[in-house]
């Protein structure tokens, strides 16, 4: 996968898809699973999700290795 800003999300409501650009990767992490992955190349940490009981689709849910490989690879990360 070519990423060009991995954007970790922690919180609901508090981020914005106007920063996103095209080559552009959304992972949900921490509380930020509460909200769901509503357009493409948004992803839901598997562990995350599992740890408050919510369920995802399979092709929405990432693993933390998953993760890991996803910032090594990526241009920049931004935690928000």
């Amino acid at each position: 996968m070519n990423v060009k800003t991995l954007w970790l999300v922690r919180k609901l409501g508090d981020f914005s898809s106007d920063y996103l650009g095209e080559e552009d990767v959304v992972v949900l992490i921490q509380d930020g699973v509460l909200r769901y992955p509503s357009r493409e190349g948004w992803y839901v940490c598997k562990e995350d999700a599992e740890a408050r009981g919510l369920k995802f689709k399979e092709d929405v849910l990432i693993s933390y290795k998953e993760i890991v490989k996803l910032i090594e690879e990526a241009e920049k990360v931004v935690v928000w």
